[in-house]
């Protein structure tokens, strides 16, 4: 039995050693369990935004229209030429420019006065807080039908009295090409600028109070401290208001679309509404991929003059 054990000892030993698996290490098992996480995100935006972007690069450099799809064909830069020299396509982006600056500046300074009214925290300020936020609260296309019905010269409850005393004209203020559009404004600003006022709000509550304790004991006034410790560290929370509404502004669609549809004549077209006209009307599927990456391109450029702008009054701060 010795020689047995000592020979089946001896020949186990000459046997080459089983391979063990090797065994993930808890960074490498996290980074795989939170990737498996994040799969469905990145597949939901891969589907719905980048798939749709990359194919709207695509169809922008085509001649393609829904009517003739056998006849698609590479035109270059032919939509982005043909956008430039359309009439109706450059009155649409001044028109764009001038509601997105108008509606954005106003609810800004609106929003920031209102977010000072009510940075003292006490019962009625939180009532009203509640009430302001109603209009934002409401669809933007119930709110273009609203004041519609609202500014109507025959039966609105605004435009007769507004006709009446001479105001507006017998049709309204959306039918006069001259008003339409700071109407439109007014609209949006009045839906828009208790979100405005929300952000800035929040961003004032989460100043430091002992600055603004030790700049009333120095003898500051109120305007002093406004200007040299209230707006520079409010800048983050203003850089985040302005981008999100200036991103929001700039694509507005719903509200111009049920009150006006772009009218009167291109009075109030926007490049959003002029892409939709393209492509849902004419069926030009390649100029409407042209105006949607226009004014993509035109959110990135402004967004970026915002960050230019703000950076060295932070670095100056800091």
């Amino acid at each position: 039995m010795d020689l047995e054990s000592s020979s089946t000892s001896l020949a186990r030993s000459g046997s080459p050693a089983r391979a063990r698996p090797r065994r993930l290490s808890y960074a490498r098992k996290r980074q795989l369990f939170l990737i498996l996480l994040a799969a469905p995100a990145i597949l939901y935006v891969l589907a719905i935004a980048v798939w749709p972007m990359a194919q709207g690069i695509f169809y922008s450099f085509q001649e393609y229209s829904l009517v003739r799809p056998a006849g698609r064909r590479f035109v270059g830069l032919d939509n982005y030429i043909a956008l430039w020299s359309d009439k109706t396509a450059r009155q649409a982006l001044i028109n764009t420019f001038v509601f997105t600056i108008g509606a954005v500046t106003i609810e800004f300074v609106f929003g920031l006065g209102i977010a000072l009214l009510l940075w003292r925290d006490d019962l009625f300020n939180r009532i009203v807080l509640g009430l302001l936020l109603i209009p934002a609260t409401v669809t933007p296309l119930v709110v273009g039908l609203i004041f519609k019905a609202m500014l109507n010269a025959d039966y609105g409850v605004l435009g007769y009295f507004l006709a009446e005393a001479g105001i507006s004209g017998p049709r309204g203020l959306l039918a006069d090409p001259l008003l339409a559009l700071p109407t439109l404004i007014a609209v949006d600003v009045w839906e828009w600028t208790p979100l405005m006022a929300l952000i800035l709000l929040a961003g004032l509550k989460s100043l430091p109070t002992d600055i603004l304790e030790a700049a009333q004991v120095d003898g500051a006034t109120s305007a002093q401290r406004f200007a040299l410790i209230i707006l520079p560290l409010l800048l983050p929370a203003a850089f985040l208001a302005l981008v999100l509404r200036m991103m929001d502004a700039f694509r507005v669609f719903d509200i111009i679309y049920v009150s006006t549809s772009g009218g009167p004549g291109d009075a109030t077209t926007t490049l959003m509404i002029h892409g939709v006209k393209q492509g849902l009307e004419f069926f030009n599927i390649g100029r409407a991929s042209a105006v949607s990456n226009l004014i993509t391109a035109c959110i990135g450029v402004m967004a970026v003059m915002f960050i230019f702008l703000v950076r060295p009054a932070r670095n100056r701060n800091a």
